[in-house]
């Protein structure tokens, strides 16, 4: 039995506490801040996607909850990380292993969460990245998946492999941290396009959503110092294809309702919408073109003319299907 911390309690910290206990048996603390939804979930054990085990603990003391456990999934918006990770500098951990299960790049500086959380941690503590295609409600569900998994350290990275795979969940290893951490936040934009092209009625361009939106990415990815091939695999096109589908993707539904002027109040602000603006900034840092995402962050952040967005969605003019000059 491992003691694994995980430190948020929103979706999809809820479901690592819930996978941890009931398919891996470990001891867990769920950290929050006790705020009124903290307060409920520890009342109740159940949100709107599972029932929480009776054996997990609930605590609002941030720097108990990085001391119990050698093991610390972290899992918040990840624009919050910022501040959050400031946070967890203070206490000053060492020799813990961080694993982000969350998808994003700041909005405002364009960098990478592993990149946020390293600046505010010593170097005895290691990084990894643990993401891909899934939804909570179909793994509650019992439904088999395959992720993930990039870090700093190659060992340590196969040490979590180990311990986290179950008949549940088999994760892959990737040794391109940068690729992973880019092509998982690029996701959640090019989800938010396939939205929109449902709320279209153009759903038979998903295909061709699919095709060039990995392709920019993958361009992006490479100019960054990244492995371009890290596009395809499962933190990218692997989850994109979940998502393009998913009537649970949050990313697509938003997308969705936001081409038909029909937000509903529950929804929220999808990730990808953040997102877009940053992967706008590294595209625009590294000279790199990428029409899907420009034309998302401009109708999200500029007041773009939706009533063209599927040509400038693909650029529809005469050009090459890959660039392999």
């Amino acid at each position: 039995m491992n003691r694994i911390t995980v430190l948020g309690c929103g979706r999809w910290a809820s479901f690592h506490a819930w996978y941890q206990i009931e398919k891996l048996h470990n001891d867990v603390t769920m950290w929050g801040r006790g705020d009124s939804y903290f307060v409920q979930l520890k009342e109740t054990r159940k949100n709107s996607y599972l029932t929480l085990p009776e054996t997990l603990r609930f605590s609002t003391d941030l720097q108990a909850s990085i001391d119990f456990a050698d093991t610390i999934i972290v899992a918040i918006a990840a624009q919050g990380l910022q501040e959050f990770s400031k946070q967890i500098g203070e206490y000053k951990p060492q020799n813990k292993t961080f694993v982000l299960c969350m998808k994003g790049i700041d909005q405002n500086t364009g960098e990478r969460l592993s990149e946020i959380l390293r600046k505010n941690i010593d170097d005895s503590n290691h990084i990894c990245v643990w993401v891909g295609p899934g939804h909570v409600e179909e793994l509650t569900a019992g439904h088999q998946n395959m992720m993930v998994m990039a870090g700093d350290d190659k060992a340590t990275v196969k040490k979590l492999i180990n311990m986290f795979t179950s008949p549940l969940i088999t994760i892959l290893m990737n040794d391109d941290l940068l690729g992973v951490e880019v092509g998982a936040a690029a996701k959640n934009v090019m989800g938010i396009a396939a939205g929109i092209l449902d709320g279209l009625g153009q759903s038979s361009l998903k295909g061709a959503l699919m095709v060039r939106g990995c392709y920019e990415v993958s361009l992006l990815i490479e100019k960054m110092g990244g492995n371009r091939m890290t596009a395809f695999g499962m933190s990218h096109l692997g989850d994109f294809e979940a998502t393009l589908f998913s009537k649970n993707s949050h990313n697509r539904r938003y997308g969705e309702e936001f081409i038909q002027d029909c937000l509903s109040d529950d929804i929220g602000t999808a990730e990808g919408v953040s997102t877009a603006k940053a992967i706008h900034v590294l595209a625009d840092k590294y000279g790199v073109v990428m029409p899907i995402t420009n034309t998302i962050y401009s109708i999200l952040h500029c007041n773009g003319s939706k009533k063209h967005v599927i040509n400038d969605l693909f650029e529809m003019v005469k050009q090459k299907e890959f660039d392999y000059e």
